[in-house]
């Protein structure tokens, strides 16, 4: 009895050791496999919008230094992108990536024509319009999430302010210069402003439109306008450190009370006396995944760690992909960095609903589109891009 148990343990550990031995002998070997991987950019590293992507892009190529080749193609406008896209297929890539939300007709179109090549296209929601294409995908981080913390960061600095005697309440006015009227702008500024809100109640906010997502002269003299007007916080939805350096010239050339929240990047190179935090998007784990997934021929959205609606991905603090940075500890008020890691963390676990409250939301396209805020809205609930689109009223005022 005692050799036949013994025989069978053997028979059993030669079977483990020979099915093994096959699935090594049959699996497919992805180590020496190369892919050129194209990148569209509507910038270039000078401004913050288009590094933050860069950022990226280098960690990838870090990450598949034996296996991917980058080509990146920079300052494309949205308006004139498919010569650059169609010189990216024609170049031989594999995976393509745009960056800026204007691509996307354009990239979706070319998909079409290429069904060989995966294009993923960053901030857009129509991956999963018809035609709905294997070979088409969206994604975009919960940046409304960093928007809402660096809000409460600012709500924190004015209730200094206010237990200093340094200002009153009725002087907690913030500016926001933002790109354009769109979802993804007005949700970022309205996670914001009640973040602030959750701090300081009495904090009323001006917006200001650039309608470009980029340009430093226009975005710096609409942030001197709100400072002329009595904001004493400027932040921004807009691609240039333009708003940052505005609030550092009116603090310490004109002595002005100023402070600035920024975007993509840490501002405080420009701005070390005005700047306090920052938060951006963190597009490497969605640029790993996807490359991972055409390496080995798989489905992107298999690989990719996030929130998946079709084709399209999203995801915020719970799997990386948004970061607060930049917090600068010598102006930010005590305590700034132990709220941070606690709001990151209820992020992280759900714990937090950012468009809620006593507020009344009007559609800027549609005065009879009203959401109460006492119902609150739950954003990324069915896609990755914000689709946010009411202006506080009574509290928030549009230039």
């Amino acid at each position: 009895m005692k050799r036949k148990y013994i025989l069978t343990a053997v028979t059993a550990i030669i079977t483990i050791c020979l099915i093994r031995i096959g699935m090594h002998f049959f699996q497919t070997d992805y180590s020496s496999k190369n892919i050129k991987v194209g990148f569209v950019y509507i910038g270039d590293s000078g401004t913050p919008y288009t590094n933050n992507f860069i950022r990226s892009q280098n960690e990838l190529e870090k990450y598949y230094s034996d296996n991917v080749t980058t080509i990146a193609k920079y300052n494309i406008p949205e308006d004139n992108c498919e010569t650059a896209i169609r010189d990216l297929v024609d170049q031989g890539c594999s995976l393509i990536f745009g960056t800026s939300f204007g691509y996307g007709e354009v990239m979706k179109k070319l998909a079409v024509e290429n069904p060989g090549i995966q294009f993923c296209q960053a901030t857009c929601s129509n991956a999963n319009v018809e035609p709905v294409l294997s070979n088409y995908h969206t994604f975009m981080g919960r940046i409304y999430q960093g928007r809402y913390i660096s809000g409460i960061v600012i709500g924190m600095k004015l209730k200094e302010l206010i237990d200093q005697k340094k200002i009153t309440p009725d002087m907690a006015r913030i500016g926001y210069v933002a790109a354009f009227p769109l979802a993804e702008v007005i949700s970022g500024y309205t996670a914001f402003f009640l973040g602030v809100r959750s701090v300081v109640p009495e904090a009323l906010m001006t917006v200001s439109y650039t309608n470009t997502w980029s340009n430093t002269t226009t975005e710096r003299k609409l942030a001197e306008k709100l400072i002329d007007k009595g904001c004493i916080v400027i932040a921004q939805h807009s691609d240039t450190t333009g708003p940052a350096t505005a609030c550092e010239t009116a603090s310490t050339r004109d002595g002005k009370l100023v402070f600035h929240a920024g975007y993509n990047q840490t501002m405080t190179d420009v701005a070390p006396t005005t700047s306090l935090i920052s938060t951006r998007i963190n597009w490497t784990p969605y640029f790993v995944a996807a490359t991972e997934a055409v390496i080995k021929e798989k489905k992107i959205e298999s690989i990719v760690n996030a929130q998946i609606f079709g084709n399209d991905s999203g995801a915020g603090f719970d799997e990386g992909w948004c970061d607060m940075i930049g917090l600068n500890k010598l102006i930010a008020a005590p305590g700034t960095k132990e709220v941070i890691d606690s709001k990151i963390k209820q992020f992280k676990s759900k714990g937090i609903i950012v468009f809620e409250g006593n507020y009344m939301g009007v559609n800027p396209f549609d005065p009879d589109d009203i959401w109460n805020l006492k119902n609150p809205y739950i954003e990324n609930a069915l896609q990755s891009a914000p689709s946010f689109n009411y202006v506080l009223r009574d509290v928030i005022s549009v230039e």
